[in-house]
């Protein structure tokens, strides 16, 4: 047995607002509309998906050395992307509240912490080689 795609599925109030947050601003291409009578879907390709399964030490590690104190849930996307400071301002612009701005992390990268406008909590990193 083995698993084919990890899809994450984010349900949000404003369906219009949030395809154009991910697709239009974050650059995430679309991949299909399966909108019907019943409700909208957009399937959105966000690139290589993994699966990071961390304790509660290390959750609370990574918000400390990201954002400086625990915020994070349960739950918590992360994106890689060419330029963290860059699309931290692009995401902010376009509604997303900015929790901490681009930080090195002890693991060489910038990462920077916001909430999307539908609530769902976003790292953004930049590996720095």
């Amino acid at each position: 047995m083995s698993v084919r795609e990890l899809r994450l599925v984010v349900t949000v109030e404003d369906h219009d607002e949030a395809v154009r947050f991910y697709r239009d601003v974050l650059g995430l291409p679309e991949l299909a509309d399966f909108s019907s009578a019943e409700g909208n879907v957009v399937l959105l390709d966000a690139g290589r998906a993994t699966v990071e399964v961390v304790d509660r030490r290390q959750a609370e590690f990574i918000d400390r050395v990201e954002v400086g104190r625990r915020v994070a849930g349960h739950i918590r996307v992360a994106f890689e992307v060419a330029d963290a400071a860059a699309t931290t301002t692009t995401l902010s612009a376009a509604g997303a509240a900015v929790l901490a701005e681009p930080v090195r992390t002890p693991w060489n990268s910038l990462n920077s912490r916001l909430t999307a406008p539908d609530g769902l909590q976003l790292t953004l990193f930049e590996e720095l080689g």
